[in-house]
């Protein structure tokens, strides 16, 4: 008889655990850049990323009580669909994942250089060293544990809401020009992924009690947390003259505020709320790739552990090395723009799955995988184009090596 996990996890402690997987590039980066393409309409992007990021949440809890296994939408794609839509959600996932990742260590870089006297040319440098440090972290088999994702959220929570009220005591609000309505859906195709995280409260099937009300619960909760944390974040941004001004590529909410202890509590919380979110994601993007080496997706030789079975060392090194590689490029806003276009089709297939659950499993109505569908698809095409077209090269690269691999 297989062992089963205590169901030990609480409402609160799934919130919890949903907030410390969300809050980090989202926050202190994402709002800044939607705010510089739908200016004073970035709280309309906000809500439109939250709905879409709502349904494909539930849609995810849907699946995860469904099909309780380890992979994600890989998995699910292969349980529910067929093995090509399973293997492009590997795929893109670990794409989409470490470009939000390599935004989050470039994050770092600018956070330092800017309330430092580092020079801004070693940002590159600092994110490409964070990433390899987080690495060899996972490998000594470091996670986050529950005490550490709950001091994860309250210094990110305090840092944030700082800024809020910081910005909010600026003297006037920024005349911002009007803005077409495409823009407001490229800015709210770029926020969605600051919801993404939301998945791991998905997969916590086996550990939370009661299960089939809890997920959805803590889900919808974690969202509308979320949601009113980037709403203030974003009203606050247009209160700053220097906002106009700001590079995208470079953006960090600590260069917005004087000198002083706000400026510091803010980069700090950016730092540590990113630095949690880097090691989430390379024990995640790690994980998946050793799913995918294990189906022969790709080189078994990424399915290999440690002696201990503590770790996988290729799966995890290959990892960092796709980060690195998109760190090299150096502009937050390119790579976040990928991860986006990545993550937006990955939550199709997720969506796609879930509309194939059976009637006796399910507990999620199939309008709302509907939506996230159409929201998904819909938001992936505003997109720069060029993000858009070497996102569709990726993905037709992917299925022709599967069929010749088969």
């Amino acid at each position: 008889m297989s062992q089963q996990l205590v169901r030990s996890t609480s409402l609160a402690g799934a919130i919890v655990l949903g907030l410390g997987s969300i809050l980090g590039t989202g926050a202190f980066v994402s709002v800044g850049i939607g705010a510089d393409i739908a200016g004073g309409a970035v709280l309309w992007a906000i809500l439109i990323a939250a709905v879409t990021a709502l349904c494909n949440g539930l849609s995810s809890a849907q699946l995860a009580s469904a099909h309780s296994v380890g992979g994600g939408t890989y998995e699910y794609g292969y349980r529910f669909l067929t093995p090509a839509y399973g293997v492009t959600a590997g795929s893109l996932f670990v794409v989409a994942k470490s470009a939000s990742a390599a935004t989050a260590a470039l994050a770092v870089g600018w956070y330092v250089t800017n309330v430092t006297a580092i020079p801004e040319y070693l940002a590159q440098w600092i994110a490409a060293a964070v990433l390899v440090l987080f690495t060899l972290l996972v490998l000594g088999g470091v996670k986050r544990t529950n005490w550490v994702n709950a001091a994860i959220v309250t210094v990110s929570i305090v840092a944030l809401l700082a800024f809020i009220i910081t910005g909010h005591q600026q003297t006037a609000v920024v005349e911002r020009a009007s803005v077409e309505w495409w823009h407001v859906l490229q800015a709210a195709a770029l926020l969605f992924v600051a919801y993404t995280g939301y998945g791991r409260i998905a997969t916590m099937g086996e550990e939370v009690q009661n299960p089939r009300q809890v997920i959805p619960l803590a889900v919808i909760l974690t969202l509308a947390v979320v949601t009113l944390l980037y709403l203030g974040v974003g009203s606050a941004l247009l209160h700053f003259p220097s906002i106009a001004d700001f590079q995208a590529e470079h953006f960090s909410l600590a260069s917005l505020l004087p000198t002083g202890p706000i400026q510091w509590l803010v980069a700090v919380g950016a730092v540590v709320a990113m630095g949690g979110v880097i090691l989430n994601l390379i024990l995640g993007v790690s994980r998946v790739v050793l799913a995918m080496g294990r189906r022969a997706d790709l080189p078994m030789r990424f399915a290999n552990l440690n002696d201990q079975q503590t770790s996988a060392p290729p799966a995890t090194w290959l990892t960092c090395f796709v980060m690195l590689v998109l760190v090299a490029i150096g502009d937050i806003k390119t790579a976040w723009s990928f991860s986006a276009f990545t993550v937006l089709v990955y939550y199709g297939i997720t969506n796609l799955a879930a509309l194939k659950v059976t009637k006796s499993d399910r507990f999620v109505p199939k309008w709302v995988s509907i939506l996230g569908l159409v929201s998904c698809l819909g938001l992936a095409v505003f997109v720069p184009w060029q993000v858009l077209l070497s996102g569709l090269i990726f993905i037709v690269v992917v299925l022709l090596i599967h069929q010749l691999r088969r």
